[in-house]
């Protein structure tokens, strides 16, 4: 698995107050996931232990390794 990267820096994010943050651009980043079949946004689901993702457009659970996963700016 790759290292979670700034959108504007592409240096590596830290985990603070509950959220990726950027140290080198002092801002907040915000960890997004979208479906790889229709690219609407996906829903996290956690249960025990484990997270996967529901797609609410296909109307069906989606892998994790499959999910398009970005980080954007906050």
């Amino acid at each position: 698995m790759g290292e979670n990267t700034c959108p504007t820096c592409q240096r590596p994010l830290c985990w603070k107050d509950g959220g990726y943050y950027c140290e080198h651009c002092q801002h907040p980043v915000r960890k997004r996931a979208f479906c790889p079949d229709c690219e609407q946004a996906l829903e996290k689901l956690n249960a025990c232990g484990a997270a996967s993702y529901f797609c609410p457009h296909c109307n069906e659970l989606k892998s994790k390794s499959r999910a398009r996963i970005c980080f954007e700016a906050g």
